[in-house]
């Protein structure tokens, strides 16, 4: 396995232990009653932050566990700002769209190449494929590098948003105890303190009677200001709970974005590889087959020839093997020329025998003449003349 397969399969291995099942907000706060408030250690630790008595404490009467609010919000937001890669949507459309390009049809030996191909190709199809592939797979491992490093800034977030719910839920449960701390102390003012002074400033003597009805008057401008606060405080605590499942949903899309990636590196990338791996071996074997095919066809043209020639050779050897060792046309003219040449010598001899006896007389003949023409030499000589026949 590669690197990156192990890597992210280790991302992989990694985002399944973030799925974890986040807690609900509560139901709806249950009414409370100054007894029941008294009974109950947190709401009565808020409803004695509360002076009825200074309008900066109702106003400020939960302002700390707003201001969380306001620092949670600002840790997304952080969050969102800190983010320095691209969307990993946009490398998986590009992985995807990179590999559905690679088109493993010109593979096929079958194919009818073009006349730019056939022109301008100097290698060898699995050599041009090969080459291609490489590039692609180039193209691919920055893809993937990419895409991992959105995996891990995936998870980040994810983690980042588990405690950002668990922050965001405490805050919801902190603001709850203040509305029911609030409406437990409006409640003890509506059933307790006002009446009272209102008994007060009825029993009163006119002296005392307009001091007694201003203190009434700030009670109940002071209980509404309160009414004021818990209402905002229960509109806080509602846009809380809005965000609530807005921060899992966001969580579920990262998951769902980290399996998407995970299934991409571990399945889609490897199967590529894996079929192209094929193609190129099928294509090899085809060619191989197109070898063998063609040396087979040789060895059966190579049969044909040898079967060919040696039917011709049994023919003119057996031929010769049937001949006589003499052929009669050949003794019959080699008969006759004998005939010829034996009548020819005959006739040579004759006619030299003929001319020996011509050559013999004309020899006598000239000797005759010779011997003659000496004696008539000799008797000049002597001074005798020839004796007359």
């Amino acid at each position: 396995m590669s690197d990156i397969n192990q890597k992210a399969v280790a991302l992989a291995e990694e985002a399944k232990t973030l799925v974890t099942v986040l807690p609900e907000p509560p139901a709806d706060l249950p009414a409370v009653t100054p007894e029941t408030a008294a009974a109950d250690p947190e709401i009565a630790k808020r409803m004695a932050e509360l002076d009825i008595s200074s309008t900066q404490s109702i106003i400020k009467f939960g302002s700390g566990a707003q201001s969380r609010l306001t620092e949670l919000s600002d840790q997304m937001l952080d969050g969102v700002r800190n983010k320095d890669v691209g969307p990993a949507g946009e490398d998986l459309r590009e992985m995807v769209t990179t590999i559905r390009g690679f088109n493993t049809s010109e593979l096929d030996p079958t194919r009818a190449r073009s006349w730019w191909e056939r022109l301008f190709a100097s290698a060898t199809p699995v050599a041009e494929f090969v080459a291609r592939y490489e590039s692609v797979q180039g193209q691919i491992d920055v893809i993937t590098d990419n895409l991992l490093e959105h995996e891990t800034v995936l998870l980040k977030d994810i983690k980042f948003l588990d405690r950002l719910y668990d922050e965001t839920l405490n805050f919801y449960n902190e603001i709850g105890l203040y509305i029911q701390a609030g409406e437990a102390k409006m409640a003890e003012l509506d059933s307790v303190t006002i009446p009272a002074k209102e008994a007060e400033a009825q029993a009163a003597s006119e002296e005392d009677g307009v001091m007694k009805a201003q203190e009434l008057r700030d009670i109940r401008a002071a209980r509404d200001e309160l009414e004021r606060r818990v209402h905002d405080m229960k509109l806080t605590r509602t846009v809380t709970m809005q965000s609530l499942p807005s921060i899992r949903l966001v969580q579920e899309n990262d998951k769902s974005l980290i399996n998407k990636i995970n299934s991409v590196l571990t399945n889609t990338v490897p199967l590529w590889k894996n079929q192209l791996a094929q193609g190129i071996t099928m294509f090899r074997s085809q060619s191989a087959a197109k070898d063998i095919k063609g040396a087979t066809d040789l060895t059966n043209d190579l049969l044909r020839k040898n079967a060919e020639v040696l039917q011709e050779s049994n023919r003119e050897v057996r031929t010769q093997m049937e001949r006589g060792i003499f052929d009669v046309d050949a003794v019959k003219e080699a008969n006759a020329k004998l005939i010829a040449t034996v009548n020819e010598s005959l006739e040579i001899a004759d006619e030299g025998k003929r001319k020996r006896a011509e050559a013999e007389g004309e020899l006598k003949k000239m000797e005759q003449e010779l011997k003659e023409t000496l004696a008539a030499a000799k008797a000049r000589e002597t001074g005798l003349a020839p004796a007359e026949g």
